[in-house]
């Protein structure tokens, strides 16, 4: 039972320190989808 309650610790570290780095990531996606949408919009006639 420790076993398993020390693995469920250092997963919910691990997942907590690349947090960021998934927010990140989901920050840059967003910036280049409304990018390429506004792009779009301002380019066509």
């Amino acid at each position: 039972m420790q076993m398993v309650v020390k693995s469920y610790e250092e997963l919910s570290f691990l997942v907590w320190i690349n947090a960021d780095r998934i927010f990140t990531l989901g920050t840059v996606i967003a910036g280049l989808l409304a990018g390429a949408y506004l792009g779009q919009a301002i380019m066509q006639p």
